[in-house]
């Protein structure tokens, strides 16, 4: 039981990332909402799961604090610009 814990954990810890950048994503307007409350119920579901049959403890805080710090990345990662690579001179290449 211990093992599907963790493995909870990591895929708590996975959607949690993805409603970071799901959340950056709907405020620019390029994705629905419906999608951004999906992965919130994902993440919730399974972050809960962790901590049902037994009280909560250090791994319980430790998915918990990850999948925060997972969030802040996804936030982070998507709000960033790219920058799009100008290959023109690699598939064309001048002779």
């Amino acid at each position: 039981m211990e093992f599907l814990r963790g493995v909870l954990g990591l895929i708590g810890v996975g959607c949690a990332y993805m409603l970071g950048r799901s959340v950056v994503l709907v405020r620019k307007g390029w994705q629905k909402g419906s999608r951004s409350y999906g992965w919130a119920i994902r993440s919730a579901a399974c972050l809960v799961a962790v901590a049902l049959r037994h009280p909560v403890d250090v791994a319980d805080l430790a998915v918990w604090s990850l999948s925060a710090a997972a969030f802040a990345l996804g936030y982070v990662v998507a709000s960033r610009e790219r920058k799009e690579e100008d290959l023109t001179k690699t598939i064309f290449p001048e002779q």
